[in-house]
């Protein structure tokens, strides 16, 4: 009879998905957007990328090995992901010491210093990312054009976020930047400049279904935040259509497609319950198109990103839910 009940500390329900299914599969749902930015930009969308992941990797483990003294586990693939998802929000003209000191500021600081997988509180690669923004605004803002925009005269141009927000500042209604600016099928299908993340709204949908498909993610958080963009976004324009672009605009421009889907989504940065992933996409959605309208950069979603990362605390102790048996105390 004592053979019969096996005392062991939990989980008790054991499952075929680790770490490195879940991070893998995240590269795989990114192969299309890579594709479509190597077809748009050439060979150098290829290579900047596998440098990018070849760093985080090898930050990874010398900071682990040496500073932490503990054993490496870039098997995981978090650093593989971490790596490719800065690389998918930079330009890919980017100097490749700049994409160095990123991806170490990525990893080292906003991943490592906090403990590795697991701890960091905010978006590693988003951590790197507004570091080169802030650090070297000339070279983060100077977009490549993609095959079939680049002439003799100019190869770099502004993307539609950023001709969009230097026209307002200047004045000037939308109905003057029109001929500037690409139609949505332009947009969703990536022929516009831009950062390998921004390209080819289409390609970063079918990773987002191969998300679902694979249960990697749940749709709570994109669809709110693109819900909450869509909406308040629209009520913006229909306030004032003349300074204010229409919500297919804000949903297919700059990189809200790949913050909403493969950032926003990040598992230890994000809430744990549904619930607490609604009211946490709604915030994003908010805190873009406020950032994109009024703020003083371009773009918004990576600040919304990491601004709501800081809230995650608070969203999952508002909507811990009740425990078993838990009587509510009154007063």
């Amino acid at each position: 009879m004592d053979k019969l009940l096996t005392v062991s500390m939990s989980p008790h329900v054991h499952d075929r998905d680790n770490t490195s299914r879940l991070m893998y599969g995240v590269v795989i749902a990114l192969l299309p957007a890579w594709a479509a930015s190597v077809w748009f930009f050439g060979w150098e969308a290829l290579y900047v990328p596998l440098l990018s992941v070849f760093f985080a990797v090898l930050f990874e483990y010398l900071i682990a090995r040496y500073l932490l003294k503990r054993t490496p586990s870039v098997r995981d693939g978090s650093a593989v992901v971490t790596g490719l998802l800065l690389a998918f929000t930079l330009p890919v003209s980017i100097p490749l010491w700049m994409l160095a000191v990123g991806v170490l500021v990525a990893i080292g600081v906003g991943k490592m210093s906090f403990g590795g997988l697991g701890t960091n509180p905010f978006n590693p690669a988003l951590v790197g990312r507004v570091f080169l923004f802030i650090s070297f605004p000339v070279q983060m803002t100077s977009w490549p054009l993609p095959k079939g925009f680049a002439t003799a005269d100019a190869v770099t141009g502004a993307t539609p976020l950023g001709i969009l927000k230097e026209g307002l500042r200047q004045g000037e209604p939308l109905s003057r930047m029109a001929d500037q600016m690409p139609p949505n099928l332009d947009m969703f299908m990536g022929h516009m400049p831009g950062s390998l993340g921004e390209v080819a709204a289409v390609a970063l949908l079918l990773g987002f279904l191969y998300l679902l498909w694979k249960k990697i993610i749940t749709w709570h958080i994109p669809v709110t935040i693109f819900v909450t963009v869509f909406l308040f976004s629209g009520l913006l324009w229909l306030i004032d259509p003349a300074h204010n672009a229409t919500p297919w605009f804000h949903l297919l421009s700059g990189g809200l497609m790949l913050g909403a889907i493969f950032m926003a989504t990040d598992y230890v940065t994000s809430p744990m319950t549904h619930r607490g992933m609604v009211w946490y996409g709604i915030g994003i959605g908010l805190l873009t198109v406020i950032i994109r309208r009024w703020g003083a950069y371009p773009e918004g979603v990576q600040f919304a990103i990491l601004i709501m990362n800081a809230f995650v605390p608070l969203i999952n102790l508002y909507v811990k839910p009740k425990r078993f048996g838990e009587v509510k105390k009154n007063g």
